[in-house]
């Protein structure tokens, strides 16, 4: 197939587009590198550096002809979304408007979207279905389940066949490709750095929750095993219809349980600081992904270990990651 994937220069969308061109598709990576990077853009692919919010230049680049489109353009940060919320409802709705009108005037019917288990909020069920309420406790989180919602009415309406998949924590490398984010939030790079030496410490958010050690549980899901959902999510699309899938291992490890296995597996003595709770976060996410178990045969292969290990390689390999 010929697709186009928009951020196909960031963490997510180029080990996906790495994955489908190695499959045999031929690609176009929309990203304008405001947050990707140019060392990240896959060899093989053509590179439109647009902006989403650019309706003309997004339109034009969709009216190439195309079977499908990966969308994981979009701002990302929970604490940034707090703080600069129109940014977030411009950039991952406006944007994402623009890509699915896009998409409806060329005709394309095929879309696969890059959502989060933030639309969830706070839940009342753990591990977490996709018919959980949702609630979302941020911006970037409430950003996201409009443009969810966004999808589905242009499926009824024009005919397209969606697939949202709803992400919990996505770790891990893929070969060269592997996470840098400005500035970056995640546990896992964060735990790897302080291993590296280039921080001086792990802040540990929260010690008093109701777990098993007082932090805080989330669910791992290797980059590599993503990749392979989004590759048959987009098979699976059928027009008119708009499919959600959560994306997680269905277990769950605590902050100091990764801390644990960073250690085990680099060798390095890593320094904690405990701090108090991150307003909103919750005790526990932990993904029900028996849904596209059932549907669509997907299942992870990856462990929390094989993990932290590709990622270590990774920030081994490029200690100030993407240079670009």
């Amino acid at each position: 197939m010929k697709l186009l994937v928009t951020g196909g220069a960031g963490y997510v969308g180029s080990v996906v587009a790495l994955q489908l061109l190695e499959a045999g598709h031929e690609l176009t990576v929309l990203d304008d590198l405001s947050r990707g990077h140019r060392q990240a853009l896959p060899a093989g692919a053509a590179h439109a550096e647009v902006d989403l919010l650019d309706r003309e230049g997004t339109a034009a680049v969709v009216a190439e002809g195309f079977d499908g489109v990966l969308h994981f353009a979009a701002l990302a940060l929970v604490g940034e979304s707090v703080e600069q919320p129109e940014i977030y409802w411009r950039t991952n709705v406006t944007g994402t408007l623009n890509l699915l009108d896009g998409m409806r005037e060329a005709g394309v019917k095929r879309l696969v979207f890059s959502s989060t288990c933030a639309t969830y909020g706070q839940p009342d069920r753990v591990p977490i279905r996709e018919d959980e309420s949702t609630t979302p406790t941020n911006p970037y989180g409430e950003s996201k389940l409009a443009v969810d919602k966004m999808i589905a009415g242009f499926c009824a309406a024009h005919g397209i066949g969606a697939v949202s998949l709803r992400y919990f924590n996505v770790a891990g490398a893929s070969g060269d490709l592997g996470e840098h984010h400005e500035p970056e939030t995640h546990l896992i790079p964060n735990v790897l750095s302080a291993a590296a030496g280039h921080a001086e410490h792990v802040s540990v958010f929260g010690t008093d929750y109701p777990t098993e050690d007082g932090t805080a549980i989330r669910d791992y899901i290797h980059i590599e095993d993503l990749a392979v959902a989004h590759r048959l999510a987009l098979e699976a699309t059928r027009p008119g219809e708009h499919l959600i899938y959560n994306l997680g291992t269905g277990t769950g490890y605590s902050v100091r349980q990764v801390i644990e296995v960073a250690r085990e597996v680099t060798g390095r003595e890593i320094a904690v600081v405990e701090r108090p709770r991150r307003p909103g976060d919750p005790a526990r996410l932990v993904a029900a992904s028996d849904r596209i178990k059932a549907d669509l045969g997907w299942a992870p292969e990856k462990g929390l270990k094989e993990i932290v290990t590709d990622a270590w390689e990774w920030h081994e390999r490029h200690p100030g990651g993407y240079d670009d």
